[in-house]
């Protein structure tokens, strides 16, 4: 790669090569289009190659349409990469132009707005042994209205129980800190012993309510998993319930057929293959897997919806 075109702005920004393999910001130049200055450095062949690829967007591509941008009826597109450092200056400055400010949130208690003098956000993401070494497990949080304060008391929804944020976290890369504050838009990490959940809410105790609930989707894949080795069967276990609380995957229980092995239920078959890693990598335990024939999971009931138990 020698440079990035920017359509918007109608010009050309070279990039010195780069020596630090992505460890410095690389030097670049910028050009007006109609510099020929740009067209020495790439050469005759590239400057015709880059004229008919813009004239290519122009007829069959789509026009820059913020609107549409913030419906998610289009989506930007940006060229570069992270390991050398090449277009991503490009990137971060047109990403905090264009990311949409925090959204409001529906609630059990009508629509809750980030403006919200009080406090609160809801769990999104749940990820164990981010540090292998320690076998941490964290919860993200994601701030929909008022002002986080480390220590803060919360009232949990699902538990009905008030909890106090201590150590929370934000991360950029592999690095780590401690923050005092956070506002809507900004995600929080917290140390989890067990009590979070995808989807939990978490306000404050003054004004309790309940966001809407996450979707959740069907799984289309499905296999029977069991752990190699009985003797690692409690690692297995483990392993099992912490994928299934992370939304890695869906737990399924076949009446009559025991405990030694599991359906797993995912959307697509990418999924197994990260909960056979996870599952050697993190808790040590080798897997058995059979595919199975089913390509839907439905809840059974009468039609006063009364469950059909087997």
């Amino acid at each position: 790669y020698r440079g990035v075109y920017d359509r918007e702005k109608n010009r050309i920004e070279l990039f010195a090569e780069d020596t630090s393999h992505g460890q410095e910001t690389r030097v670049s130049e910028v050009f007006a289009m109609d510099d020929p200055a740009w067209k020495e450095r790439v050469g005759a062949e590239a400057a015709a190659a880059h004229a008919d690829d813009i004239e290519l967007l122009r007829d069959a591509g789509e026009a820059f349409d913020r609107a549409a941008i913030d419906a998610g009826e289009l989506t930007p597109m940006f060229f570069g990469s992270a390991m050398t450092n090449f277009g991503v200056q490009n990137f971060l400055e047109e990403y905090i132009r264009l990311a949409p400010t925090p959204a409001p949130r529906n609630s059990s208690d009508g629509v809750i707005a980030p403006d919200d003098e009080q406090f609160s956000g809801f769990v999104f993401k749940i990820q164990a042994n981010m540090n292998p070494a320690h076998r941490d497990r964290l919860a993200f949080i994601r701030i929909t209205s008022g002002k986080f304060d480390r220590n803060m008391s919360v009232w949990h929804a699902p538990s009905g129980k008030l909890i106090k944020l201590a150590q929370p976290q934000q991360f950029l890369a592999q690095d780590r800190q401690i923050i005092d504050t956070a506002y809507p838009g900004d995600i929080v990490g917290l140390f989890d012993p067990g009590v979070f959940g995808i989807g939990d809410t978490l306000c404050d105790p003054a004004h309790k309510f309940k966001f809407e609930d996450f979707p959740v989707f069907p799984p289309e894949r499905f296999a029977r998993v069991a752990a190699k080795d009985t003797m690692k069967r409690k690692q297995f276990v483990k392993g099992i319930e912490q994928l299934t609380q992370e939304g890695a995957i869906q737990l399924f229980e076949q009446v009559g057929a025991g405990l030694d092995s599991y359906i797993v239920g995912t959307v697509g078959t990418l999924q197994f293959e990260v909960l056979e890693y996870r599952l050697k990598n993190e808790y040590n335990t080798e897997i058995t897997m059979q595919m199975q024939p089913f390509e839907t999971a439905r809840w059974l009931a009468f039609p006063d919806g009364r469950e059909i138990k087997p």
